[in-house]
This record gives C-alpha cells, sequence and structure tokens, in this order.
C-alpha cells in the first residue's frame, strides 16, 4: 500500500502514520505557501517560507519540542535563516491568514470525513449544529520591553471558534490581538459564515439584538441563553410543559423588535432546577427561533446543555496540546500558534472519524482518548520522521480521495485500539475542608502510611 519503508510503522505505529499522512495532504508545503499568498494581507515572503514557520509550531503545539528556539535548533539547516528571522515572521503573520489557515484546513479535513462517512448523530437532524464560544489567551512572559514594568497580566489576544459537533472540529475562528475587546465585538464575521439552516449555539454573552435578528433574516437559528439586558415582550402565556433532566420546564412564546419595530417572534423556555448552577442561579431561559416541530421545548433544554461541549475541546486543546504557548509575547504570534493547535486538534479529530468509519461511532466515543492518541504521536513523530525520509510522505498528495480514504481506513483497523482505552473514574465524593495546623506545617507520609 505504502511501499516497504512504511510497514514497519505501519503495523507498529498506524496513528502516527495516519497524522503524517493528512499532513502531508493537506498542510504540504506548496498547500501551505499557496495559502499564504491568497489570505496574507501584508507580509511577504523573503527566504524564510510560511511552510517552514508552520512546520516549527506546529512541532511545539504537539509537544515534540518544548518551544519554538528548540525546534529551529533541531532543524536550523532544514530552515536555512536565522532565528531572528523566524521570530521576525511569526510576529508578523496577519490574523487574516492564521483564520484562513483553520477555516481552509478545516474544510478539507470534513470533505474526508463525509467521504468515509464517519460522522457523529446529529445533535438535531436536518440542521447543522454549530457552538460558538470565545477563548482568551492566557497571559505571555514580560518578554516584550513595553511590558517590563508592567505588573499586570499581558494578554496577547482573544478568538471566537465555532465547533461543529458532527464533525468534532473546531471550523471557523475569528482571531483579534486586542486581548481585552469585548466578544460581542467580533459577532459580525462570525455572522457573515452562517447559511440557512445553521444552527447556532451559545451562551448568554452572545445573546444580542442585532446578532438574534441578523441569525434569523439569514434563515438561520440561534439557540441561547437569554441575558437580562435584552428587551423583550410578551406573545402569548407562559405554560407548564414537563419535566427533564435539569428540572421543571415552561414555554412562552415573546417578541423581540427590531430598530424599525418589526417583531421577530421566538420562544422563551425557562428550566426551574433541581440544582443551582455553580454561579447559584436557580432557574435558565432559554431563547430560540426553532420551531416546535423542529424541537419540543425539553428536546430544546437537551440541546442546550451539549453546548458545553466546545468547553470541552478547549481543555483537550490544553491538555493535549500546547495551545497557549506563554513565551510567545506578539499578539499575531500567540494567536497563530492558537490557529495550529486548532488546526493539530481537527488532524486529531480526523483520525478518530477514520477509526469511527471501521469500528464504530459509540466504540471509539466511549472507550478512546485523545491524551493517549495525541501522547502516541509525541514520542513516535520525531523517530519516524528521522527513519523516512520526506520524499517518501509525496504518496499522499498523489492519491485520489477514494484512494486516501482508502488507506486512512486501512490503517485505522491496524490501530490497537487497547492501547488508546480511556479509563474512567467515579464521581467525586464530596471533601471537606481541612483547617492547617501552623504547629505541623509538614507530615511525614511513610509515617501516616505506617499509622494506617
Amino acid at each position: 500500500m505504502l511501499g516497504t519503508v512504511f510497514e514497519r510503522f505501519v503495523q507498529k505505529a498506524p496513528g502516527a502514520v495516519m497524522v503524517r499522512g493528512i499532513l502531508e495532504r493537506i498542510l504540504g508545503e506548496e498547500a501551505l505557501n499557496g495559502l499564504f499568498e491568497q489570505a496574507s494581507d501584508r507580509q511577504y515572503t523573503r527566504e524564510l517560507l510560511f511552510s517552514g514557520v508552520f512546520a516549527l509550531m506546529h512541532l511545539v503545539v504537539c509537544k515534540v519540542y518544548p518551544s519554538i528556539h528548540a525546534a529551529y535548533q533541531e532543524h536550523k539547516e532544514a530552515i536555512g535563516t536565522s532565528v531572528t528571522a523566524v521570530y521576525d515572521k511569526l510576529n508578523g503573520i496577519d490574523i487574516s491568514t492564521s483564520r484562513a489557515l483553520v477555516r481552509e484546513t478545516a474544510r478539507q479535513m470534513a470533505e474526508a470525513v463525509r467521504a468515509m462517512k464517519a460522522t457523529c448523530a446529529p445533535w438535531l437532524p436536518g440542521y447543522r449544529v454549530k457552538v460558538l464560544d470565545g477563548n482568551c489567551i492566557e497571559a505571555s512572559h514580560h518578554r516584550l520591553g513595553v511590558l517590563r514594568e508592567v505588573a499586570g497580566g499581558a494578554l496577547p489576544g482573544k478568538s471566537l471558534a465555532l465547533y461543529e459537533p458532527e464533525l468534532e472540529m473546531v471550523t471557523d475562528v475569528i482571531p483579534c490581538e486586542d486581548g481585552h475587546t469585548q466578544e460581542r465585538a467580533l459577532l459580525g464575521p462570525v455572522l457573515s459564515t452562517l447559511v440557512a439552516r445553521d444552527l447556532l449555539l451559545m451562551d448568554r454573552n452572545f445573546c444580542v439584538r442585532d446578532f438574534l435578528l441578523g441569525i434569523a433574516a439569514r434563515g438561520a437559528y440561534f439557540l441561547c441563553r437569554q441575558h437580562k439586558g435584552l428587551a423583550w415582550e410578551s406573545a402569548g402565556e407562559e405554560r407548564f410543559v414537563g419535566r427533564g433532566d435539569s428540572g421543571a420546564v415552561y414555554e412562552q412564546w415573546v417578541h423581540i423588535f427590531s430598530p424599525d419595530g418589526t417583531a421577530l417572534r421566538c420562544r422563551r423556555i425557562r428550566i426551574a432546577l433541581k440544582a443551582s448552577t455553580r454561579d447559584g442561579d436557580t432557574e435558565l431561559t432559554l431563547l430560540t427561533n426553532l420551531s416546535k416541530s423542529s424541537a419540543d421545548a425539553r428536546r430544546v433544554a437537551q440541546l442546550y446543555r451539549k453546548r458545553w461541549t466546545i468547553e470541552t475541546a478547549f481543555q483537550e486543546l490544553e491538555a493535549y496540546l500546547s495551545s497557549e504557548i506563554n513565551s510567545l509575547g506578539y499578539p499575531k504570534a500567540a494567536l497563530f500558534g492558537f490557529c495550529v493547535a486548532l488546526v493539530a486538534y481537527n488532524v486529531l479529530a480526523l483520525v478518530k472519524a477514520a477509526l469511527r468509519s471501521v469500528h464504530g461511532e459509540q466504540k471509539v466515543a466511549n472507550e478512546i482518548s485523545g491524551y493517549y492518541l495525541a501522547g502516541h504521536l509525541q514520542r513516535t513523530y520525531d523517530g519516524m520522521m528521522i527513519a523516512i525520509a520526506d520524499e517518501e510522505w509525496t504518496i499522499f498528495q498523489r492519491m485520489s480521495m477514494d484512494a486516501f480514504i482508502h488507506t486512512l481506513r486501512e490503517l485505522a483497523n491496524k490501530v490497537n485500539l487497547a492501547k488508546f482505552k480511556k479509563h474512567g473514574r467515579g464521581p467525586k465524593k464530596p471533601k471537606s475542608k481541612l483547617a492547617p495546623d501552623p504547629r505541623h506545617p509538614h507530615v511525614s507520609t511513610a509515617r501516616l502510611l505506617k499509622r494506617k
């Protein structure tokens, strides 16, 4: 299938071969440099190509190397420029290029997932569900001159991300260099991505009148938690519709008015919670323009609970990958690093899709750990790249889509799932906070074990 040079890695590390093959096909040097030429606003190429900077950042994001400098030192001859030139290139990458990198690669990987018929079960049949959430990149080190005399944490940027659960991928991102920007200020670009029958799930911070009206005007749908500042008028009596997993569910029709007086008719769904939220809220109020025939009130409440999936995705980004490299203080570089991490996350999602196509959705969802999958890649990748010459991987570029899908499925069939098995734990037991004893600030573990 791939030639004798691949055979040992195909047998021993098929997951790593899949990842490298996906990178070669979708993120090869020619494709990346072409994307850069199309998306870049101002920056241009001198000696250092965009593909070379991406390759270094990808190695850091995947935790193969601890820093850009460490990755550069190992690949200095191949890069062919100074480390200063590398950082200059990183610090000048347009955020439009970073966004295009995520969008274009996600589009190609989504095509492969659908070709394998490996999408996850739809949350709401007939709609393309997207989950919207914001992410603020953690404070960077104070390495820049302008930060040396500042005590506060330096925020190098924030972004909005759109996650599609059927693909388990982040398919779009709206990056912003100003770490103090209100997330609502970034909603315009989100609106332009929506088409008819898209369903956007989001938190109350995005419950803004003009945004909700704009979604409906595009023939799309929203489901969000109601913000207390949103003006609305009742269009019917609230009525009890039943009990869901979270508590008693009530529903009523309401109107949201545009500046010209046009009314948007929505459903206001109130859930009297069985248990209060971590913020102390005893009820949850949702707004949606979905029809009752598409989703009744209890189905809407269940859908909104799934919004936390994107929070899980961000947690996985942080746990499995170096998504926020705090040594990168310049906003463009930090945002580029975050976007490369999103691409790496989507590559792993394509690997899981290949596994789903062979082993089934439930088995992969319930038993496969992304943590162990990412760890396998980190341990294997560097050795594999030394053993197999770069030119040998170009076979993935030359493949037809059918051959590429067939190859992914063949490799997925060779993966030993037991190596990546999840190990769930039972529910946490409530634990009372212990008061420290100033007379005994330390204890001997050995003595406590012996006493027990």
